[in-house]
């Protein structure tokens, strides 16, 4: 049986761990607590003594296989993006959440929606602080709309995080303070990575996974790390200045939103000397495993590409879009659901093959 061990060797030596912290928090719920995030934001033990080599955080790891066939028969998985129920391109109708989220807003509208309905008593989602993006359990309205977007401080924009800033949360990790408050009915909103770690935790019926009882995954190219001196890097490739940044978001471009109304575009290529290294060896784009997928490839300016992929994730999409949200006809759009399969299934390749190569040079 592998181990932590193993993973260190295998994942983290490799320059592959996520950081999701789906192990420290699988190691807190039974209450061993041998195992600790780092200030590198990569797993360690706290204490070797108290590891009892049990190998679950070795099989819950999203860049390790085991399991991989089970959450796929779980989730109905399908090549080439796993399952696709419908596509949809929609926004939240309410303009002032329009305005703080990301694209739609819809993830936003959903979870006010499921909040509101009691369907919900939080949900995992992030945050911009000081230090960054940052996990986040929200338990209140006010805290899933003070989540919304990528905004910052109106005066100070990116600057006042200072040198920390990245695009990636590890998400995972709030799933400690679910434990602690007890809460029962929590949507869990993260990366595909994330997603694929949580999943494995609930084919394993592992705590707190049982209190997940949605799973919305983002679209995710990959993330970047803007730390030692890398804000000013990106300063030139977009040609102007951090603190005049209100919004990031991130569709076929790294999109900088200025408080002047304009709008400086990154292409990706020009962003390797940020990308995560772990990002570099992941093969999902679109969060193959969630029972929503969200993302803002394939849709125009304030909108969101929206995949269900599950009974579940089809049943509350379409009760949000009763209540909150409104979306766009395909009778009105005909070529808009095969120009985003295209256009995910490009991506979606795209991300794979780039992992695979990846994957044999490290090899």
């Amino acid at each position: 049986m592998k181990t932590f061990f193993d993973l260190k060797q295998e994942v983290h030596a490799t320059g592959r761990c996520h950081g999701c912290g789906g192990c420290v928090t699988f190691c807190t719920a039974i209450n061993y607590g041998a195992l600790e995030m780092g200030d590198d934001n990569i797993p360690r033990y706290t204490s070797v003594e108290k590891c009892i080599d049990c190998g679950l955080c070795y099989m819950i790891c999203p860049v390790i296989d085991e399991l991989d066939q089970k959450i796929k028969e779980q989730s109905a998985w399908s090549a080439p993006i796993g399952r696709v129920v419908d596509i949809t391109v929609a926004q939240v109708r309410d303009k002032d959440q329009r305005a703080r989220a990301t694209d739609g807003g819809v993830v936003t509208g959903m979870l006010l929606h499921l909040f509101d309905t009691g369907r919900i008593d939080g949900a995992i989602v992030t945050k911009n602080t000081t230090e960054g993006r940052e996990p986040f359990l929200a338990t209140t309205r006010e805290d899933i709309l003070a989540s919304a977007g990528s905004h910052f401080d109106t005066t100070q924009g990116v600057a006042h995080l200072g040198e920390r800033y990245s695009t990636y949360s590890p998400s995972t990790q709030a799933l400690g303070a679910l434990i602690r408050q007890g809460l029962k009915r929590i949507a869990f909103v993260g990366t595909p990575c994330q997603i694929k770690s949580v999943r494995k935790m609930q084919a394993l019926k592992i705590v707190p996974s049982d209190a997940i009882k949605y799973y919305f995954g983002l679209f995710c190219t990959a993330n970047f790390d803007f730390s030692g001196g890398k804000l000013h890097e990106l300063e030139k490739l977009a040609d102007c200045a951090m603190d005049s940044i209100e919004k990031i978001n991130i569709k076929d471009h790294l999109l900088l939103h200025r408080k002047d109304g304009g709008t400086s575009k990154v292409a990706f290529r020009d962003l390797a000397f940020a990308k995560r290294s772990a990002c570099s060896f992941c093969d999902d784009f679109s969060a193959e495993y969630a029972d929503i997928s969200f993302g803002g490839l394939g849709a125009g300016e304030g909108w969101t590409t929206v995949v269900t992929r599950t009974a579940i994730g089809r049943a509350v999409f379409a009760d949000a879009c009763d209540a909150s949200l409104s979306f766009l006809s395909i009778d009105e759009n005909p070529n808009l659901d095969s120009s985003i399969i295209q256009n995910l299934q490009e991506s979606s390749q795209k991300k794979k093959l780039a992992a695979e190569q990846q994957l044999s040079v490290a090899k």
